[in-house]
């Protein structure tokens, strides 16, 4: 069941949300949308919802414009939380659980489960308001995946998580898709989508910037990082030819050079001055890749 963007465009008077976005998402992928606030995630992720009729191109999933009679088969975790404060955790899940078709008993199930996965089972007949902003989110996060979706949109799922509670998210995530479900996400962190995602695309100002495979989008960019740490000066490493950047810290150095054989020029000029404690060749993260594309820092 494939999700395909052709041509989309979303105009809101004169100010151009997102423009002429086409993309194709496989079913049973986890695909990663990256972006500044404003870069037009939202937008398309209710232009795929059919909340808004984009201005322009056409959005199908299996072939078919998503309406309301396919709501069963979607789960929305939105950026703005919109869970009922004064309810408990169990009777605002269940009723959800049965709007999407479920039924009491399954919903009641389903839940007990989710809590467990998540590690909050004490939440369940706790009111909203009596939970953290974490535990709020965790509960939010049940409320889009109670109904077991085939299409997942999760519009920064992670944020007000702590770290813990993120890798606790994450492995939910990768364990929906195992079981076979399409999940679609947005993060302004970088990280969160590089070590989920499969498929990417970045948006700025609503233009796609960067789309495609991440590990052919890395192969291809070229350029790799290095870190260095060594007992001695390392400012020299400055002057090696194919070295772009340097930036320096105690005791180090972070290059980024133009491809690994530049490595092994530095590790030559490097041997015989001393002891060297770490030389570590790396990928470019996403965040240079977007330096390069976007001519600016994505933070």
């Amino acid at each position: 069941m494939t999700l395909l963007l052709e041509d989309v465009s979303k105009e809101f008077g004169g100010f151009t949300a997102v423009d002429q976005l086409s993309l194709e998402i496989q079913e049973k992928n986890i695909f990663g949308f990256l972006g500044a606030n404003g870069a037009g995630k939202t937008t398309t992720f209710r232009m795929i919802l059919n909340l808004i009729d984009p201005t322009s191109g056409s959005i199908t999933w299996n072939g078919e414009k998503i309406d309301y009679r396919k709501s069963d088969l979607i789960g929305y975790l939105p950026e703005e939380r919109g869970l009922y404060p004064k309810l408990k955790v169990q009777e605002q899940l269940v009723y959800l659980g049965k709007l999407r078709g479920m039924a009491k008993k399954d919903a009641q199930v389903e839940l007990k489960t989710w809590l467990d996965r998540l590690k909050v089972p004490q939440y369940l007949d706790k009111k909203v308001e009596e939970l953290s902003k974490g535990n709020q989110q965790k509960i939010q996060f049940i409320s889009a995946v109670i109904h077991k979706p085939k299409l997942l949109i999760l519009d920064e799922p992670f944020s007000g998580l702590d770290p813990v509670n993120v890798e606790v998210l994450k492995n939910a995530v990768i364990e929906l898709k195992k079981a076979g479900t399409t999940i679609v996400f947005s993060s302004h962190r970088m990280e969160h989508v590089e070590q989920l995602c499969e498929n990417l695309c970045m948006l700025q100002n609503g233009k796609r910037i960067l789309q495609g495979n991440l590990r052919e989008i890395k192969r291809s960019f070229g350029k790799k990082n290095l870190k260095i740490e060594a007992d001695y000066d390392l400012s020299f490493v400055n002057q090696i030819a194919g070295v772009r950047k340097v930036q320096t810290y105690p005791g180090g150095v972070n290059c980024q050079i133009e491809n690994e054989e530049v490595s092994q020029d530095i590790l030559q000029a490097l041997l015989g001055k001393g002891f060297i404690r770490k030389f570590e060749l790396e990928e470019p993260s996403l965040n240079d890749i977007f330096i390069e594309k976007a001519g600016e820092s994505y933070e």
